[in-house]
This record gives C-alpha cells, sequence and structure tokens, in this order.
C-alpha cells in the first residue's frame, strides 16, 4: 500500500507542477486553487508512505516521478522540446526510480 501512495504522490506531484505552468499563462484563482489542490495531495501521500518506507527511497523516487512527469507533460501540453538526449535522461530517471522500487 506505501508503493501504491508513493505512486499518487508523484501524480499529485505532476499534476500541481503543470497548474505552475498553467498559472503562468493563465492567471486565475481556478488555476491556484487546483496548483493547491495538487501539492497538498502530494505531501499528504507521500507522508503516508514514509510510514512504511525508508524516506530517501521514497523521497527520491517522488522526485522522479515529478520531475520527470513534469517534463514529459511540458513536451506534451506545452510545446517543449523533445529531443532524443532530454528524454534519455528522463528515460534514466525513471529507471533508476523502478531500480530502487526493486532493492528497497
Amino acid at each position: 500500500m506505501a508503493w501504491f501512495m508513493l505512486l499518487l504522490a508523484g501524480l499529485f506531484e505532476m499534476f500541481g507542477v503543470t497548474m505552475i505552468n498553467k498559472y503562468h499563462h493563465e492567471k486565475s484563482v481556478f488555476s491556484i486553487i487546483l496548483l493547491v489542490i495538487g501539492f497538498a495531495g502530494s505531501f499528504l501521500f507521500l507522508s503516508l508512505s514514509m510510514k512504511t518506507l525508508p524516506m530517501g527511497t521514497a523521497y527520491a523516487i517522488w522526485t522522479g516521478i515529478g520531475a520527470s512527469g513534469g517534463a514529459i507533460f511540458g513536451m506534451i501540453l506545452y510545446g517543449e522540446a523533445k529531443d532524443w538526449l532530454r528524454i534519455l535522461f528522463i528515460s534514466m530517471i525513471i529507471s533508476s526510480a523502478i531500480g530502487l522500487k526493486l532493492i528497497a
């Protein structure tokens, strides 16, 4: 269950980061509300996962999901660069998170 909570924390983190970008493009109260919901959910589920998982593992995977997911969302939703080096390094972040899951 802790790994599921950590995955949810990462997904909320991706959502929160996306809402920061949305707020920069469209300054509205709705964007801020969604941003707060995203990060509140992220921290809530991260803290729940850390009841069982080691802090270092949980934090590394949470930031990896948020960073890689934010970059992928940026490429899909906001037309950010999609060059092969960027995709390679995002893949390395995801591979590292999977590796941590396998050894924890």
